[in-house]
């Protein structure tokens, strides 16, 4: 024992740990600066880049470090490339390091929910805004146990770097003991050294993971919790901003609210519709489409639809699934590209400029937020790492340049008007299904959008939740006039709530008319059959 505790102290062992904590920090932060890189070139769109990147992680990943190591230091400088034993360890050590650490970063990048991304896009958030506040901050915490995994694996690895004689702990605890003979005593004493290190960054993995918690927040105070994510990287303000808004959160407290009481349903007289159809009828044209056609493969989703909607206009979209409602509203918001015709919003082909080429992805988005299309997805794709109010108000920021103020208080005043203000800081994954998706409304109404898409807002709904959504959209069609075009299976819904209906079948409008003429007295066979199929459901109750 007396011989092991002397070991363990002994200068001579000490300082191999800081050659081997060089050559570990060497390969660990180039590994991560290659990795960004190689996990950038997989996810490109050019697929000659991609190509490259595998090819080099087929040959990293297929050869042993130690072959690496002893190329790097021995076979460079016949290219006239010299490099001291530390350094020529670390490089390989990096380049070894790259390949494992890229494919955790394209695992983290790939499983952010793509409804998350595509919210995102029609938002108007740009590639590189998605990359910074919605796919990195959720990517990074599921890549954490992983990298943390991978720092221990780069430390244990770097005893290899013993075969370019490099100094570190294994080959001096070998040395030392091809001198004394005194095998086991060195080596138990080299291996807790070694367990010490892992030990220390195990315990910093844990302390990021405590971090990045979202959870933990449920246990802090709400102070606490605004400071300690202003901390984080994707949510930092200004000093100024930040003064401002506890000023703000002094003088105005937020209010408790309970979820609204059941109403009556909204729903216009015979009068009223009339005088409402008069009326749009002489406003501008808000959306058209004009012999729009898309395919996948070889099936046809939509095949030349025309489709004019006007300023103030509520317009249902029916016909069973897969008959090209989603596919519609998607290439409105130019969420999909089409194979032929055109797409106008308030008089603009959205997605091209003044000569028909196609923009950049950039130059589409920034062209989304100016237009003004919201869209509301039928899977609410809430970002999971934000809390309601933060859904609501992080877009604002990020594409319409609000301050945070500003930003706050109009998120505060739309979850009040969806009933939701006493959950405001929760997590989607905290909230049910009706309040998600009153969360993704207001979302899509907080830029005041000229047009709102609704795609089955209420199919990914219990029974028991549709009718606190339908009651939000309700009072948007009726008390504010906005646009709105909805793809929906709700017949009632869409009979008290309509201007006027258009039939989907096979990629085409078959039918369409004034809400209540269309669904009381079909035309087509093909919309009577579906109008008959849909009698049970008529009611919100019984949505499914």
């Amino acid at each position: 024992m007396s011989l092991f505790l002397h070991y363990l102290s002994m200068p001579y062992l000490l300082e191999g740990i800081e050659l081997t904590l060089e050559v570990t920090a060497l390969g660990l932060g180039g590994g991560l600066i290659l990795g960004l890189i190689l996990a950038g070139m997989q996810l490109s769109r050019f697929w000659p880049l991609a190509a490259i990147a595998r090819a080099y992680t087929v040959i990293f990943r297929g050869t042993p470090l130690i072959l690496q190591m002893v190329f790097a230091y021995d076979a460079l400088p016949h290219i006239g490339i010299k490099l001291p034993a530390v350094l020529a360890a670390g490089l390989a050590l990096a380049c070894n390091e790259a390949p494992f650490i890229a494919e955790m970063l394209r695992a983290g990048v790939l499983g952010v929910d793509r409804g998350q991304v595509t919210a995102g896009q029609a938002l108007g958030m740009t590639p590189s805004i998605l990359m910074r506040r919605v796919i990195a901050p959720q990517a990074i915490r599921t890549m954490i146990p992983a990298f943390g995994n991978e720092a221990v694996s780069a430390l244990k690895n770097s005893s290899l770097a013993s075969v370019v004689a490099v100094q570190e702990l294994t080959l001096r605890s070998t040395q030392l003991a091809s001198s004394t003979f005194d095998f086991f005593s060195i080596f138990f004493a080299s291996g807790l050294l070694y367990l010490v290190l892992t030990f220390a960054i195990s315990v910093i993995q844990l302390f990021v993971e405590w971090l990045l918690d979202l959870d933990r927040a449920k246990v802090l105070t709400k102070r606490r919790r605004r400071k300690l994510a202003d901390d984080l990287p994707w949510r930092r303000v200004d000093l100024a901003t930040k003064l401002e808004l506890t000023e703000a959160t002094a003088a105005d407290p937020e209010p408790v609210q309970t979820e609204p009481a059941d109403t009556p349903p909204l729903a216009l007289t015979r009068e009223e519709r009339t005088r409402r159809a008069a009326t749009i009828a002489r406003n501008n044209i808000a959306v058209e489409t004009k012999d729009l056609t898309k395919s996948y493969g070889a099936q046809k989703v939509l095949g030349g639809l025309d489709l004019t909607v006007r300023v103030g206009e509520v317009v249902a979209l029916l016909g069973p699934s897969g008959s090209g409602k989603s596919t519609l509203l998607r290439c409105i918001n130019h969420l999909e590209s089409w194979d032929g015709g055109t797409v106008r919003v308030g008089g603009r082909r959205l997605g091209f400029d003044d000569d028909g080429k196609l923009l950049s992805p950039r130059a589409i988005a920034n062209e989304r937020a100016t237009v003004g299309v919201g869209m509301v997805f039928q899977q609410f794709n809430l970002f999971a790492h934000l809390s309601a109010k933060e859904n609501i108000a992080g877009p604002l920021r990020w594409v319409h340049g609000m301050t945070r103020i500003d930003a706050d208080r109009r998120a505060t005043e739309l979850l009040d008007r969806v009933g939701l203000s006493h959950r405001a800081d929760a997590l989607p994954r905290h909230l049910s299904g009706g309040q998600q998706q009153r969360v993704a409304i207001a979302r899509a109404l907080a830029p005041n959008p000229s047009v709102l898409l609704l795609d089955e807002p209420t199919s990914a709904l219990d029974p028991e939740l549709v009718n606190e959504v339908l009651e939000v959209i309700r009072r948007l069609a009726i008390d504010d006039g906005l646009t709105m075009i909805i793809s929906t299976h709700q017949i009632r819904f869409a009979d008290e709530v309509a201007d006027r209906v258009a039939f989907l079948s096979g990629g085409a409008i078959i039918e369409e008319g004034p809400a209540h003429e269309v669904l009381s007295n079909p035309r087509n066979p093909l919309t009577a059959r579906f109008l008959s199929v849909m009698e049970a459901d008529k009611t919100p109750e019984a949505v499914r």
